[in-house]
């Protein structure tokens, strides 16, 4: 039983993710190795909300578009885009105008030519049919109210033999009530 409708559960996670302010770099450290951090902006570090690195398992390769789900400030985006280097392409997809406009300054600063960022949906992927090489989403699907509608819009815009790597929560029982009616637990 969900406790909101989809409008109301994007406003609050737009919300949420608009409001975020971070200073400090112990998710990225837990997360991503030191060398792969120091060719990032520090903004990009800071601003790291992960559960994983899905790049580390995409097995990217020079020349491929990928697709960054919840691109949120851009650090697997930018990792994804000096992966597939000049060639390739890196696209960045997120709901929030806010995370979208830190990650723009990201990308910004480490002047990457092969990176386009896009404010769309999980739901309704801004892309045409088998466009992309690979999927990488860090921490995002958890936050869909249609995950079915976001999984089969993945393998809509995936090329015959493309890629999905995930990293995101699992819950491995049910939550008690006053969880699921929780605005700041729906948005992680």
């Amino acid at each position: 039983m969900s406790y909101f409708s989809e409008t109301e559960a994007r406003s609050i996670i737009r919300d949420t993710y608009g409001q975020v302010h971070s200073d400090g770099v112990a998710v990225a450290e837990a997360l991503y190795s030191t060398e792969e951090l120091d060719r990032l902006p520090r903004g990009a570090v800071t601003f790291a909300l992960g559960v994983g690195h899905p790049v580390r398992h995409a097995a990217l390769k020079p020349g491929e578009t990928v697709l960054d789900l919840g691109c949120g400030a851009g650090i697997d985006t930018l990792l994804a885009a000096l992966a597939v280097g000049p060639g390739g392409r890196a696209i960045g997809l997120d709901m929030t105008p806010a995370m979208l406009e830190r990650a723009r300054e990201h990308v910004g600063l480490i002047g990457l030519g092969n990176v386009e960022l896009r404010e769309g949906l999980l739901e309704e992927l801004p892309l045409p049919d088998a466009s992309v090489d690979a999927i990488i989403s860090n921490g995002v699907l958890n936050l869909s109210t249609r995950k079915s509608r976001a999984l089969a819009e993945m393998v809509r815009v995936l090329r015959p033999g493309g890629r999905v790597s995930l990293a995101d929560l699992v819950i491995t029982e049910a939550l008690p009530e006053e969880v699921l009616k929780s605005p700041a637990a729906l948005a992680g």
